[in-house]
């Protein structure tokens, strides 16, 4: 028998209420307020029929400790321990591997995102009869100008790149169907771009226009190394463009050759002296640092199907405690 720990395997969403989702690094700071104003929130709308499932990416610090006192007071809260950091999508994603419930609410440690918003966002679920709610956020307190400014930029040029209509300014908070959610945690792809993902399953999907707030507590697990990642896990992910830059390179580097091709019979046919140093060290750099942008990029690709040729699990669970 295969040892569950170890197999990617979602269990049965058959209960009634709500399942909320929250991914955990280095968050001991703000476990309490999270805690307290998520089952609040909770409460007001479904009783005691909801889960909270906190899921412990390999902190460092106390946050397993902190979960798992959590656990000792509330029987509602799960605890996920995951046996290392895999990263915020697949510590979402292990969340979402375990939830039991009809309903599922994705949310950040941070609390960026107000859990209170929960009762909005399922009364427009119910209005429209959506799928999935997605906040979009109206404004982003408490962050940077650089952040502000690349992320609509990555937005807008994802946008272009991909056949996908992922939504602008929107992040993994959003309420989902337990169907949603069942076919989410199925798809094998080990670079995960969750809310991308969410969008390219269809389905109807609605937005819900919010202010985003800042930081409750603790510094950003997403530094620009991250954000980096994140962008380009995203694009190699749904779309194609990255890898069509060969061909624009070798047209481009086409047309330089046949123009100095050009450049050069005419100079010989006129009897002039060409030196050609200037122009021939110009075109082998040029030339050469494409291939090296084109190697690189075929590379990216070409490691994550090494990658998931391997078919490890996504993830692996050390521990749950839950009732």
């Amino acid at each position: 028998m295969i040892d569950p720990r170890f197999e990617f395997q979602p269990v049965a969403m058959d209960l009634e209420g709500l399942s909320i989702v929250v991914p955990c690094y280095c968050e001991e700071a703000g476990l309490q307020a999270l805690h307290s104003r998520a089952t609040a929130a909770a409460e007001a709308l479904f009783g005691d029929e909801f889960e909270l499932i906190l899921v412990d990416d390999g902190s460092t610090d106390r946050t397993w400790i902190g979960i798992e006192a959590l656990r000792a007071t509330d029987p509602r809260v799960v605890g996920v321990r995951l046996s290392r950091n895999f990263g915020h999508q697949l510590a979402l994603t292990a969340g979402l591997s375990v939830v039991r419930r009809k309903l599922v609410l994705v949310l950040d440690a941070d609390l960026q995102d107000p859990p209170e918003l929960l009762g909005p966002m399922l009364d427009l679920m119910n209005s429209e009869n959506a799928e999935v709610v997605y906040g979009r956020r109206r404004s982003r307190d408490g962050e940077t100008w650089f952040k502000k400014t690349s992320a609509k930029l990555f937005y807008k040029l994802l946008a272009g790149a991909s056949k996908v209509a992922i939504p602008g300014d929107a992040g993994d908070f959003r309420l989902m169907t337990a169907r949603i959610v069942r076919v989410l945690v199925g798809m094998p792809e080990k670079d995960r771009f969750v809310r991308g993902m969410i969008a390219w399953l269809g389905f109807k999907q609605v937005p819900f226009v919010y202010d985003r707030q800042a930081r409750f507590a603790g510094e950003t697990k997403y530094p620009l190394r991250k954000m980096l990642r994140f962008a380009l896990d995203a694009f190699l992910g749904f779309s194609m463009s990255l890898l069509r830059i060969s061909t624009i390179f070798s047209v481009v580097a086409m047309i330089v050759i046949i123009i100095l091709a050009a450049y050069s019979l005419i100079q010989w046919a006129r009897g002039n002296t060409i030196e050609g140093w200037t122009s021939l060290a110009l075109l082998s750099t040029f030339i050469g640092a494409s291939q090296l942008v084109v190697m690189s990029i075929i590379g990216e690709y070409v490691g994550r199907i090494y990658i998931a040729s391997k078919e490890r699990p996504l993830f692996v669970i050390d521990r749950i405690v839950r009732s």
